[in-house]
């Protein structure tokens, strides 16, 4: 996946290394005060989503930076 808008690249960065990891915090922290069911599977399935992610987002990253220098050589 190469990010061809850097906004669209920002939004995505925020919500993988922002919100995902708070989500799964606030759920394994809520899910352990109030004895929430399904709490460590749910917290792994949500910390598995978000390195998924972040690998998907750093090879997207390194692609549109290689597309960025080969594009500075051709000029």
């Amino acid at each position: 996946m190469v990010f061809k808008d850097s906004k669209w690249y920002q939004i995505c960065k925020w919500a993988v290394t922002v919100v995902l990891p708070a989500i799964t915090s606030l759920w394994l922290t809520l899910a352990s005060i109030w004895s929430f069911p399904y709490a460590e599977p749910i917290g792994a399935t949500l910390s598995a989503v978000t390195v998924f992610l972040a690998a998907l987002l750093g090879i997207g990253s390194i692609k549109y930076q290689k597309a960025l220098d080969s594009a500075k050589k051709e000029d």
